[in-house]
């Protein structure tokens, strides 16, 4: 079988963030399957006025193993052209292009479109949202737009491939979970990644981990740290992640439920090379999530074998095997409260860390991007 040609459309180094690390992680697997891969990123992502947080960048050295160009404005039409005829001639198998927000459809439809004219390229969508959590003007118009430029697409979450009905008229729609994120290093031993965090060792740990939204539900946690049930125990939450919504809003939250003691305040973005000890510290992994479809910070508990609760949206009951892996529960405070403490009360974790190592055998990188590529038509290796 030939090794294919692929460029992958989207944001890579030297941008942040999930997306970002979710293209170069899918770009290493293909390389070591023995295929060409190019990487499109982004000179300017979003404008500063839509961007809601510090920087857009990565403070990370630029990987060498990757072949990345920095070619994009999202918000220029003069460049999208440039860019599209410019791929168009590298004459790619297949262009994959990640699509997560309507405001990126303009951008990338009409580059694919261009590309789309050498009568060669197929183009594959990776799916997070088509419709948005917090959502604005245009959105359906913009995601219709770049639907129509696309050939197939991959949904990590089957709520996003219901959705995926109200813009499509014939393309196929193929699921695939969510890999697993092997990417931030190896297992930390908890004394180390305490020692690291400057954490008492006498205490356990729930981690919050990610960007911090309205519609991931830290205020749901927040009050059940409130909970009798677990203000009995020494149990304390680590809250890790920049916010990108009201700031003040959670931090008025902590202060009048009187949490200032059991919180350790990480709330600004955590470097790649910092994940290992975030998690290494961690207990169990809680995401209160009050809307989702699939989520990164899952899979990267399942690297590091931490087990989850979950609330009972999207995606995230695919993903966590209720009973397993942990608990999935409703969006409500009294039921997170009541899976951390049953989990705390009953002793869970070496429990459920076994049915972790073998539920993720299913989210590897390996298996994933065989199946994506097994929804070309040009022929794939093994």
């Amino acid at each position: 079988m030939k090794a294919l040609k692929i460029i992958i459309l989207g944001p890579a180094f030297p941008l942040r963030g999930g997306i970002a690390a979710f293209n170069e992680r899918l770009a290493r697997e293909l390389v070591r399957m023995g295929h060409q891969v190019h990487m499109e990123t982004f000179r300017m992502q979003y404008p500063a006025i839509l961007f809601p947080g510090k920087t857009q960048y990565s403070s990370d050295a630029a990987p060498e193993d990757l072949s990345i160009h920095v070619g994009m404005n999202s918000a220029n039409p003069l460049n999208w052209i440039a860019v599209g005829r410019r791929l168009a001639k590298m004459n790619a198998d297949f262009v994959i292009c990640k699509f997560w927000l309507p405001f990126m459809g303009p951008c990338y439809g009409s580059i694919l479109r261009l590309i789309r004219r050498n009568k060669k390229t197929e183009v594959v969508s990776i799916i997070d949202n088509i419709i948005p959590h917090e959502k604005r003007p245009g959105d359906r118009i913009f995601a219709r737009y770049f639907c129509n430029a696309v050939d197939r697409f991959i949904v990590m979450s089957r709520s996003v491939k219901d959705d995926m009905d109200q813009f499509i008229d014939f393309q196929p729609v193929k699921y695939l979970p969510h890999p697993i994120y092997d990417n931030y290093g190896a297992h930390i031993n908890r004394d180390e990644a305490l020692t690291y965090l400057n954490l008492e060792q006498d205490y356990k740990y729930i981690l919050f981990f990610g960007v911090i939204r309205d519609y991931k539900g830290l205020d749901l946690l927040l009050e059940a740290m409130n909970d009798e049930r677990i203000k009995d125990q020494k149990i304390r939450l680590i809250v890790a992640g920049e916010f990108y919504g009201n700031e003040n809003f959670y931090r008025n939250l902590i202060r009048n439920l009187n949490l200032g003691d059991r919180i350790v305040d990480h709330m600004s973005f955590i470097p790649n090379d910092e994940v290992k000890f975030f998690f290494g510290a961690a207990d169990l992994v809680v995401q209160p999530y009050k809307s989702a479809t699939q989520s990164g910070i899952s899979q990267i508990a399942y690297h590091f074998e931490v087990p989850m609760v979950v609330t009972r949206v999207g995606g995230l009951p695919e993903i966590v095997k209720d009973g397993i892996c942990g608990y999935v529960t409703d969006i409500h405070t009294n039921a997170i409260a009541k899976a951390i403490y049953d989990y705390f009360d009953q002793n869970k974790k070496e429990e459920f860390q076994v049915g972790l190592r073998e539920v993720k055998k299913s989210f590897s990188w390996e298996i994933f991007t065989h199946n994506l590529l097994q929804t070309s038509t040009i022929p794939t290796p093994l």
